[in-house]
């Protein structure tokens, strides 16, 4: 019978000092949750990417067998979020700042005589740069380093209702909604969800190169597409979608964990 690591004892925080040099000897990867305080209409939480991070890291380690050695770290809830600046609630670090916090913690885990790290983000708004950084920390520290977008492992049919959703609704829109309704249901103001601005559907929506967050991306704010902070629409949103994307992404992130302990380069 196949055994799966309990994520509460995965927990490398919890550890005392001479445990986490027991544990870097032992050849372990470092997964950092990564995500943002961002606002996400009036129905969710600033906190939505951050949980989302959370509950997906926890989740994919509920099932990576315990042949991986994989441990975890609190998730760094700050981001670049500038894009929604001016929306009460948004927390935004600059691309320099989490830039160096990325590199101190990359620092900090090669100090402690590690060789793998993997951050794993939660927000849209900085793949690219965990992108760069991780180069750099692999340059300056000789770490592996990979940085995970779960979303780009793609989600099962079913997750959401339609495809323009599934390419347009990138914010506090059908899936985050339904991820949290998974996830913490107290959160989600269910008696708030309205749809953004059918601007974005006019904008981008017969467009053939140009998208949103895709491999040909526009550099937009949140105020240029969506007055009420939602790129998408959350009405359709349910418990059973969240389960099923959450489901999928953790099994897939599971995956990569079990890849990444295997790679050397």
């Amino acid at each position: 019978m196949t055994a799966f690591h309990d994520p509460r004892e995965r927990r490398l925080a919890w550890r005392t000092s001479p445990e986490v040099a027991d544990i870097a000897a032992s050849g372990a990867l470092v997964v950092q949750p990564i995500a943002s305080v961002e606002q996400h209409g009036p129905h969710l939480p600033c906190y939505t990417d951050s949980l989302v991070a959370e509950g997906i890291v926890e989740r994919a380690m509920a099932v990576t067998t315990v042949d991986a050695n994989v441990w975890t770290l609190p998730v760094v809830s700050y981001g670049k979020s500038n894009e929604h600046l001016g929306y009460p609630g948004t927390v935004s670090l600059s691309a320099e700042t989490l830039i160096a916090v990325c590199r101190d913690i990359g620092r900090s885990i090669a100090r402690s005589g590690f060789r793998k790290l993997a951050f794993v983000n939660g927000h849209g708004g900085q793949p690219h740069l965990l992108e760069m950084v991780a180069r750099d920390i692999r340059e300056e520290t000789g770490l592996m380093v990979f940085p995970l977008f779960p979303y780009r492992v793609g989600l099962p049919d079913g997750a959401v209702s339609s495809r323009e959703e599934a390419e347009l609704g990138i914010h506090a829109g059908e899936l985050e909604t339904s991820m949290v309704l998974a996830l913490a249901p107290e959160a989600v103001r269910t008696d708030r969800l309205e749809a953004g601005s059918t601007r974005v559907r006019e904008l981008y929506g017969s467009l053939r190169f140009l998208s949103l967050e895709g491999a040909l991306p526009t550099a937009w704010l949140t105020r240029d597409l969506a007055p009420n902070g939602v790129i998408g629409d959350p009405t359709a949103a349910s418990v059973e979608r969240g389960e099923l994307a959450l489901a999928h992404l953790a099994r897939e992130l599971a995956g990569v964990f079990a890849e990444i302990c295997a790679f050397e380069l």
